[in-house]
């Protein structure tokens, strides 16, 4: 069996053969040369993809709805400057960008700002960032000149070699880990948006709170309001929204105003025709059923009701030629 070192050893090397030898170290139980602190490590980043990685989006929406947070973190660019957001394709590998930041004023004297977040471990990531920028610009005309913003879990990721980008990242690229926003005092309202994706849940209440009570109007308060709510649902999605208003302490009123709540609702009104619909096509299908085939069993109706509509649809034309229960139970199997 490999050995626990070499196995350490290989994580750096060569990672697809690391996790090919600890698959097999698992499935024959040796348990004593497993590499556990790589091993660990990996499953922590499988649990902040699932806890972390849905927020890729909540970062551009943070960002096109606070434009002042691009210029705390960018040199040079004005407060007041706003942005258009796109995820363009370049034709290299049908390659997307994850998210590319372009000043609303036509001038060039503002630049384009290539956005990415990263949470998990990525040993080839500064090469297909800086690969994609460059292949942006080989395929789209622009007058403009660039920046570069990543916004990284934490310093201890390992996203690959520095050293043959080092004068881009010196230069070009700014870099926010966003555990070193957990011990910082005093953050501003923005930062403080993007402290509350990775803070633990026992301070995400206050931390919200304090969030919405720095909001100077009404317009500022249900903007943030919207951008706490959507952190939350994402960070905690086992929450209900009456769960989260009783989290930031506030009115019903309060929450039911913000856009988030609208699109939750809307999706929930959606959802619930469409289960309506589903429903009525299912007591239609089993009254037919019954007078066709004779009383069907409760297992037989709970396997009806949990067909989708198109399958509702077909089973009521092929019960036009049943006979007996038993044509239903082939209907099931086929």
């Amino acid at each position: 069996m490999q050995s626990t070192q070499a196995n350490y050893d290989i994580y750096e090397q060569d990672y697809p053969e690391w996790l090919e030898i600890t698959l097999n170290q698992l499935q024959n139980r040796d348990l004593e040369n497993i590499d556990w602190e790589h091993l660990i490590e990996e499953i922590n980043c499988i649990f902040q993809r699932k806890t972390i990685m849905k927020t890729d989006k909540l970062f551009y929406r943070i960002f096109l709805n606070q434009p002042g947070l691009i210029s705390e973190l960018v040199s040079g660019i004005p407060p007041d400057c706003e942005f258009e957001y796109s995820a363009p394709v370049v034709k290299e590998n049908e390659t997307r960008l994850d998210g590319l930041l372009t000043p609303v004023n036509k001038k060039p004297d503002f630049p384009l700002i290539f956005l990415e977040a990263q949470m998990q471990r990525d040993t080839k990531f500064y090469g297909r960032y800086f690969r994609g920028i460059f292949s942006y610009f080989e395929q789209y005309e622009t007058e403009r000149s660039w920046q570069g913003l990543l916004i990284i879990l934490n310093n201890r990721l390992n996203l690959g070699s520095e050293i043959p980008y080092q004068n881009l990242l010196n230069n070009q690229v700014e870099r926010l880990y966003l555990e070193d926003l957990l011990d910082k005092e005093n953050l501003s309202p923005n930062l403080a948006l993007l402290r509350l994706i990775i803070i633990p849940k026992a301070q995400a209440g206050e931390e919200a709170r304090q969030i919405l009570n720095k909001a100077a109007t009404e317009t500022e308060y249900q903007l943030k309001l919207d951008l706490v709510e959507a952190i939350l649902v994402n960070k905690f999605n086992e929450l209900s929204i009456e769960e989260i208003q009783k989290m930031l302490n506030l009115r019903e009123a309060d929450v039911t105003q913000t856009r988030f709540y609208q699109e939750v609702l809307s999706r929930g009104e959606k959802q619930g025709e469409q289960k309506g619909l589903q429903e009525g096509e299912a007591n239609l299908v089993i009254r037919q059923l019954n007078r066709r085939c004779g009383k069907l069993t409760s297992i037989q109706e709970k396997k009806v009701r949990s067909l989708s509509i198109p399958q509702l649809e077909s089973l009521g034309e092929a019960l036009l030629d049943f006979t007996g229960i038993s044509d239903l139970e082939n209907w099931f199997n086929q």
